[in-house]
């Protein structure tokens, strides 16, 4: 899409501009649009607030916490997370919640049809939303970081309760019902110009739990990626893209249970079981997909650049998965086979990441 210049402080200008779009590109996607818009997709959609998108946002007595609890009372629900190049659908109930922490370390599971872990930290503004989509009413409930990326979408289905939906934009109105979203972009991570590779690597071969591993880079201070590349030989190696339908379709035709991780700062939902139908779409561009019943899976290829496998040590032997990047090495998705604590990963998933040629 080219990018269209245009005044991101004007919002009547910006509102204009995707009622232009929406005009010349009919079906178009709000993200979509605002990328092509050069602004973030909050801020598109703040442009539309109203009787049809209500902002949503935390108080001293109700925080986002109290919020995600009350999301079983949706029943069964559609929740999507994505990141720039793979979404996550689940079709369910929000139907185990459980928060910890506070502050920035405020966290939350969600286990059940839909499951994911929540980064609350992230979570920044909300907004209830309603639009025409063909003959279709969509209504949702949308959460955005302060940069005004979208961390989570939960679309209400026809048997959801739709009494629950409006008690809970009742309770998370904004008093700001005003045009227009502020952003904030994030600043970078920065990371040590070296890393002690032997003591890295030891570190990493004495690790109990996969858990440990993300604050095993924290202790180091070094990025996902680069971490890959010092235990390239060791713990990982990287494979082409290519593979990775290869996987799926494996998976799907001995009915090998896997998992399947995505999403962003706010938000990383989770698929574990069976996959059954798997399409290579071609169009303008190339997706990868997962097409079941209560779960879809989109996987953008061109942007999928990288892919390694990689062992972590754990006190029940190694767990392998498959971690995807993007040219900016940006994780995408992982691939593990689906494993419970406490139970050695499935043989048929390590035989088949090991029936994949090293590059």
């Amino acid at each position: 899409m080219e990018n269209l210049t245009i005044d991101k402080t004007d919002v009547q200008a910006l509102k204009k501009a995707w009622s232009d779009i929406q005009a010349t590109q009919p079906g178009v996607r709000i993200r979509n649009a605002a990328q092509e818009l050069g602004v973030s997709e909050a801020e598109l959609l703040a442009t539309e607030v109203g009787p049809a998108c209500v902002r949503l946002e935390p108080t001293p007595e109700r925080s986002w916490s109290d919020f995600l609890k009350r999301l079983p009372e949706l029943g069964y629900v559609m929740s999507l997370t994505r990141n720039d190049a793979c979404v996550l659908e689940h079709k369910g109930k929000f139907q185990k919640v459980e928060t910890f922490g506070e502050g920035e370390r405020a966290m939350a599971t969600v286990i059940g049809p839909i499951e994911t872990r929540v980064f609350f930290s992230a979570w920044h503004v909300g907004f209830a939303h309603q639009m025409t989509k063909g003959d279709r009413t969509l209504t949702s409930l949308q959460i955005f970081d302060k940069a005004g990326e979208a961390i989570t979408k939960i679309y209400l289905q026809e048997k959801s309760n739709n009494d629950a939906f409006l008690k809970i934009v009742e309770d998370y109105r904004s008093d700001n019902q005003e045009l227009g979203q502020t952003v904030e972009p994030y600043s970078q991570p920065t990371f040590g110009d070296s890393v002690d590779k032997p003591a890295f690597l030891k570190e990493w071969s004495e690790l109990k739990d996969t858990h440990d591993f993300f604050g095993m880079l924290k202790r180091h201070n070094v990025h996902r990626y680069k971490a890959l590349e010092l235990a390239n030989g060791t713990f990982t190696y990287p494979i082409s893209t290519d593979n990775l339908q290869q996987v799926l379709e494996t998976a799907a035709s001995t009915q090998l249970p896997i998992m399947i991780f995505a999403g962003n700062r706010g938000n990383l939902q989770i698929q574990q079981g069976k996959v059954k139908t798997i399409r290579l779409l071609e169009s303008q561009e190339k997706w990868l997909n997962v097409l079941d019943p209560e779960f879809n899976m989109h996987l953008k290829l061109e942007a999928s650049q990288t892919a390694w496998v990689v062992r972590k040590p754990t006190s029940e032997g190694n767990v392998t998965s498959i971690e995807v990047f993007d040219a900016e090495k940006n994780m995408i998705a992982q691939f593990f086979g689906l494993r419970k604590p406490g139970i050695p990963e499935l043989e048929a998933w390590k035989q088949l990441v090991d029936s994949l040629p090293k590059l």
